[in-house]
């Protein structure tokens, strides 16, 4: 077993629309016959390993153990690395299809208007149900500028919906990042691929400031295990990455890489039920060393992991042989990964920045939330003694819109007891804020403000 640690590359759950199909002819059958007998998790009967191709013997495996050609690896990996031809969706296997698990911003399907959750039933009139994903891979995808027709169940209202959409060469950031209102710093990961960790540590530098972060690991379908070991070095205490079991070898505990820079405290991981694999097993690991705390939904529960092996023609087998878990044997398998704090579904960074903003002002009372106002909103704020005005500095008020940036407002005196807070833009439809109010005035008898107060609102 020993021989196969040089194949351990990387785990995978969701295949991204890359073309990936098994063909037949001169595949080097024998070395995959003595490798999954080898190496595969578990053991496979001989009738399976007797069968004439592939494709035949793999699907008689776990849906991650998949054969490909030279170019189809090529393209697979592609996919790992966030660019490949395609619709741009990513894929799992459903009974009535091919269920879309992301949505690639930007993307065709997107900009078709498709969504996570909508099934796919067949693609150019053929039928997808009871087929596996890679099978459904090989119609949708296909030369750029070319069109595939697909029809699905809308995730929305449970109707049938035909759309053609144009394949094209689609290049995502695998990284995005922003400061948040109240000098939060978000980093959204899409991919564990090789770069990953770098673009990570330098996605924080550029973010210098940051009194919280918010590492967002929805939708990540996983990536390679050096990456996850890597990315597990990230965070604070954390000294373990995870732990292998393989078919024949007690269990092995690997260690984190330690990276130069790294996230502070407070920090949180967003996590949602497709958050999978390298996404899992960073998230156990960091919950398990309390070097985050875990906002979410419970994962997708793929605790397995694939090793590649190229074949004397140059093809790829990649084969499970490995179970993952946590450092101190957390099973991920089947399972999945519980956050420390549930959230309602796309609720997961509003609640996650709320509670960054609210930890750093702890002491500051909550006034009754404003539900449903316009998006014109004038806020009045009124004072149980005079104030001394003259002392207001516009930084004192801050409202910030959870999940998004802080809005410019402008601050008037009403009288000795009131001013009004005015948006210089139109509140979002649909959005949340919180409007904060620092204790940093006195009254006209120099009575200083103990404690800061805020109040959530909610808009229409």
């Amino acid at each position: 077993m020993g021989n196969l640690k040089k194949y351990i590359s990387f785990l995978l759950v969701l295949l991204l629309l890359s073309n990936v199909t098994s063909v037949s002819a001169a595949e080097p059958i024998q070395e995959i016959r003595d490798l999954i007998k080898e190496y595969y998790i578990e053991d496979v009967p001989a009738s399976v390993l007797a069968k004439p191709t592939a494709k035949e013997i793999t699907e008689h495996l776990d849906p991650y153990s998949v054969y490909m050609t030279a170019q189809e690896f090529d393209r697979f990996t592609n996919g790992i690395e966030q660019q490949l031809v395609g619709v741009g969706i990513v894929l799992d296997e459903d009974p009535k299809g091919v269920k879309i698990i992301s949505v690639i911003q930007g993307g065709p399907a997107d900009r078709a208007g498709l969504n996570a959750g909508d099934i796919i039933i067949a693609a150019n009139g053929t039928s997808l149900a009871g087929q596996s994903v890679q099978h459904a891979i090989s119609i949708i995808t296909g030369a750029a500028n070319t069109t595939v027709t697909l029809q699905y169940i809308s995730v929305d209202t449970n109707e049938k919906v035909t759309k053609a959409l144009k394949r094209e060469l689609i290049r995502i950031p695998n990284v995005e990042y922003q400061m948040l209102g109240g000098d939060i710093g978000y980093i959204r990961l899409h991919s564990f691929s090789q770069e990953a960790t770098e673009d990570i540590t330098n996605a924080i530098g550029k973010l210098p400031g940051a009194q919280g972060w918010i590492f967002d690991l929805r939708n990540n379908g996983g990536g390679y295990v050096s990456t996850a070991q890597e990315v597990a070095g990230l965070f604070p205490n954390v000294t373990n990455a995870f732990q292998l079991r393989y078919k024949t070898e007690r269990p092995e505990v690997y260690a984190a890489l330690p990276q130069k820079v790294k996230f502070t405290i407070p920090t949180h991981i967003l996590i949602n039920e497709y958050s999978a694999s390298a996404s899992e097993m960073v998230a156990v690991s960091v919950k398990e060393q309390k070097g985050a705390t875990l906002y979410g939904q419970t994962s997708f529960g793929k605790g397995s992991m694939q090793s590649l092996f190229t074949l004397s023609d140059s093809s790829t087998l990649k084969l499970t042989t490995a179970r993952f878990f946590s450092p101190r044997g957390i099973p991920v398998h089947e399972v999945g990964v519980t956050p420390n704090i549930e959230t309602a579904v796309g609720e997961e960074l509003i609640v996650s920045h709320r509670d960054q903003l609210l930890a750093k002002h702890s002491t500051y009372q909550k006034l009754p939330a404003l539900k449903d106002v316009p998006v014109t909103k004038t806020f009045t704020v009124a004072m149980n003694m005079q104030m001394d005005w003259s002392k207001l500095n516009a930084q004192d008020v801050q409202l910030i819109q959870l999940g998004g940036k802080e809005v410019p407002v402008d601050v008037k005196i009403a009288d000795d007891y009131k001013m009004t807070i005015t948006p210089k833009a139109n509140l979002q439809s649909k959005g949340k804020y919180l409007l904060m109010i620092h204790p940093k005035w006195t009254s006209k008898s120099s009575k200083q403000m103990q404690n800061g107060i805020y109040l959530e609102v909610s808009v229409k």
